[in-house]
């Protein structure tokens, strides 16, 4: 379909539906008729995550209520939101909350690479077969980082320790299943024996593309132990002489924390598809857009919705799964240890040390909210006072907080008190006050 036709397409299609509510609005006219034609997908991996979006912001979910104290006029009731990264409404919270995980990992000083390692296309299939399998996953992951840090050491030609921070991501940008590993590593590493840094000035794209190509099938033929998985493992050998896809960024990513984190975000913390490139659904079909990698242009496809629905919960991480991991000099426990001998080897090597890295703050609703509408939605609409907490009601546990019940019982509790001694606190404020009495003769 050329472009012209799909945008006269587009034109002559226009939604019922508002571009916040469509994605909502697909699962909930369709998704107890997908389950039901595709039963393998009705499971708690995937009907916890759908129905946890298709009750987002619904009051029956549970509400915080706020009111202004001073004129009364104004009174707000917040549903809660279900803060799942497969929730479009929700994927704003769940890229700043993992911008600030990423930006407090930061080493001071260090520059840090973007690189990308895919899968070839014949594999896509054994591991969508056991996309539940956290174990496969979890080596996938620490396979990317010990072949990074191989490529460092060969590159230098000593044994070196490296930190890589490393996200799986199995969504291509058509939404079909493509699993790949997005890393951000120390453009360097440490000789944990000399405790002496060295710097990673240049990077040959071959050396990792064998260097990978050599990780992953050696990993896969230990994981899988099987004559199948050799006998396509060799067959893989011979079609890529030339290793495999790894793909490099050019130079450095952003060295400031906010956009290194934040670079990194837009790849991998963003959900299967976003609202803005849904652009039509009719009730049987849905239509969206991606950027082709080959030909760097948008490229539209119609699906009928089943399709859909498919290529989106496809990509929904078995529950507990760990989708950031890091590794090496960015390992959680010795983060410490290594830190303090980075700057001692980068000051070794005359380098200065500048531009540290600040931990971006977790944003509040409050925040987001301005960021995007531009208006205080804790401040009352007519007199502008900061409006307080009156109640917090949840489903399963009714009224945690009523501000109006918890004055009452201060007021009772007061009263109780107040009759019991006649003072609050002793000694009362100002002196205790004897009754007259006459004094003897």
């Amino acid at each position: 379909m050329c472009l012209n036709h799909v945008m006269t397409w587009i034109s002559d299609r226009k939604s019922i539906y508002s571009d916040v509510d469509v994605f909502k609005t697909i699962f909930t006219d369709h998704w107890g008729g997908f389950i039901k034609a595709h039963p393998q997908y009705n499971i708690d991996q995937y009907n916890d995550p759908v129905q946890k979006m298709l009750g987002c912001k619904d009051v029956s979910n549970g509400y915080s209520e706020y009111i202004c104290m001073h004129c009364g006029r104004d009174r707000r009731r917040i549903p809660f939101s279900c803060k799942s990264c497969f929730c479009l409404s929700c994927s704003k919270q769940y890229v700043d909350n993992f911008v600030s995980q990423v930006s407090a990992m930061l080493h001071t000083g260090v520059i840090y690479r973007h690189i990308v390692l895919t899968l070839p296309e014949q594999l896509r299939s054994i591991f969508f077969k056991e996309r539940f399998n956290k174990d496969l996953l979890s080596g996938f992951m620490k396979c990317g980082s010990e072949c990074l840090e191989d490529v460092v050491s060969t590159v230098k030609r000593e044994t070196l320790k490296i930190g890589s921070i490393v996200v799986v991501q199995t969504h291509g940008r058509s939404g079909r299943y493509n699993p790949h590993l997005h890393i951000i590593m120390t453009s360097g590493g440490i000789c944990a024996e000399r405790e002496r840094w060295y710097d990673l000035s240049y990077l040959k794209y071959e050396i990792i593309h064998k260097k990978w190509q050599y990780h992953l099938f050696t990993w896969l033929k230990g994981y899988f132990d099987s004559s199948e998985m050799n006998w396509l493992v060799d067959m893989l050998w011979k079609k890529y002489p030339n290793g495999l896809v790894a793909n490099v960024s050019k130079g450095s990513v952003p060295d400031a924390c906010r956009g290194l984190a934040g670079y990194l975000a837009k790849y991998v913390a963003s959900p299967p598809i976003a609202v803005r490139r849904i652009v039509s659904y009719d009730g049987h079909s849905v239509g969206y857009w991606y950027k082709d990698h080959k030909t760097k242009s948008k490229k539209f496809e119609k699906v009928p919705v089943y399709t859909f629905i498919g290529r989106m919960v496809q990509h929904i991480m078995p529950k507990g799964f760990q989708r950031v991991r890091y590794y090496g000099l960015e390992a959680t426990k010795t983060y410490k240890k290594w830190s303090e001998v980075i700057q001692k080897g980068i000051r070794r090597i005359g380098r200065i040390v500048k531009g540290a890295y600040q931990i971006v703050k977790r944003k509040k609703y409050r925040e987001r909210y301005q960021e995007i509408g531009g208006i205080d939605p804790m401040k009352c609409q007519y007199c502008e006072t900061e409006m307080e907490l009156m109640e917090i009601w949840h489903p399963k546990y009714g009224v945690l907080y009523d501000i109006f019940l918890t004055l009452e019982e201060m007021k009772i509790e007061q009263e109780k008190v107040d009759r019991g001694s006649g003072y609050s606190v002793w000694p009362p404020a100002g002196g205790v006050q004897l009754p007259l009495f006459t004094m003897p003769s």
